[in-house]
């Protein structure tokens, strides 16, 4: 949840910045900041980026998230309000379920099935609705830089209980991961003609874009991956569906308003997110009590004399 918060400020915090500096350029400007906070940070505490075995894998995923994934949800940012951004991204969790129950063989049961359903039709009232503001095309980017993040997640839990590094360590790797593709992405921008320069920047514009990168990227990234660690990637995502109602209150303040009929869908979503996490969790404590005992913990229990054999 905490991530989610980070999430949803950092979406709006960017609809600041990106008013200012070009889409691609605002990735690498958020992507540095953060990158220089996380080598500082993994410097003084003595920990080293991700490095062989299941680490380095982590840490290539950078370049798919936050890389590719920002890459398109900021440009389609550009075209949409910060409220239907928040609200397309309450869309991950629902392909995460579906990837996990597929790669993750992670069982999905009908309650969240039918929460995710209407999550999704609650979602759908916001988007729908004329007055939110947003193109077909920023849509279809935002959408796409969501696909991205639900693969992102599903492989990240799959590596990350196996690996020895730390969460600093992964996380710094796969922003660095990022941040070479974004500089990489600004320079052919920059030889085809695009605008990669702001006209001006103001002080507001820079902390916007500084503050949003912290947000984004190293605060959000070291939430979510520690979660993943020890939580199945399905009920770990469900927490996302909290993202559009911490948007759009955030968004409220930097003066965007919701018509009636997106706080009707904001309030299912709501709804939906508390039944899953419910069910989620219900899921997982029976799900540990009902697994068979270790075979180390079976021949310890074979040995062990009983409580009555030994009074």
């Amino acid at each position: 949840m905490l991530a989610a918060a980070c999430w949803a400020g950092g979406t709006v915090a960017s609809k600041q910045a990106v008013a200012e500096i070009p889409p691609l350029t605002l990735l690498a400007i958020q992507l540095a900041g953060s990158v220089a906070l996380l080598l500082v940070v993994a410097r003084v505490r003595g920990e080293r980026l991700a490095a062989g075995g299941d680490g380095r894998k982590l840490a290539r995923l950078g370049l798919l998230n936050p890389g590719l994934a920002y890459a398109l949800s900021l440009v389609g940012l550009a075209e949409i309000s910060a409220s239907v951004a928040v609200l397309l991204w309450a869309m991950e969790p629902i392909l995460i379920l579906a990837l996990a129950a597929l790669v993750l063989k992670e069982h999905v049961t009908p309650p969240v099935m039918v929460a995710s359903i209407a999550a999704v039709g609650g979602l759908s009232l916001v988007v729908a609705e004329p007055a939110a503001g947003g193109s077909a095309l920023g849509i279809l980017l935002t959408v796409a830089g969501v696909a991205v993040c639900a693969v992102y997640t599903v492989a990240a839990r799959r590596w990350l209980p196996g690996a020895s590094d730390s969460t600093l360590g992964v996380v710094a790797g796969q922003q660095v991961h990022a941040l070479a593709l974004a500089i990489v992405v600004v320079a052919i921008a920059g030889v085809a003609g695009g605008t990669v320069l702001p006209a001006t920047l103001s002080p507001v514009g820079l902390a916007a874009a500084l503050g949003s990168g912290l947000l984004y990227y190293a605060f959000a990234y070291l939430f979510y991956l520690s979660a993943l660690r020890t939580t199945r990637a399905s009920l770990a995502a469900s927490s996302f569906y909290l993202i559009p109602v911490m948007g759009v209150a955030l968004a409220s303040l930097a003066g965007e308003r919701l018509e009636p009929l997106q706080w009707v869908g904001g309030a299912i979503v709501v709804g939906a997110v508390a039944l899953i996490t419910a069910f989620g969790i219900r899921a997982s404590d029976v799900g540990a009590t009902s697994q068979p005992p270790s075979a180390a913990a079976s021949a310890q229990m074979a040995t062990t004399p009983s409580d009555a054999s030994r009074s």
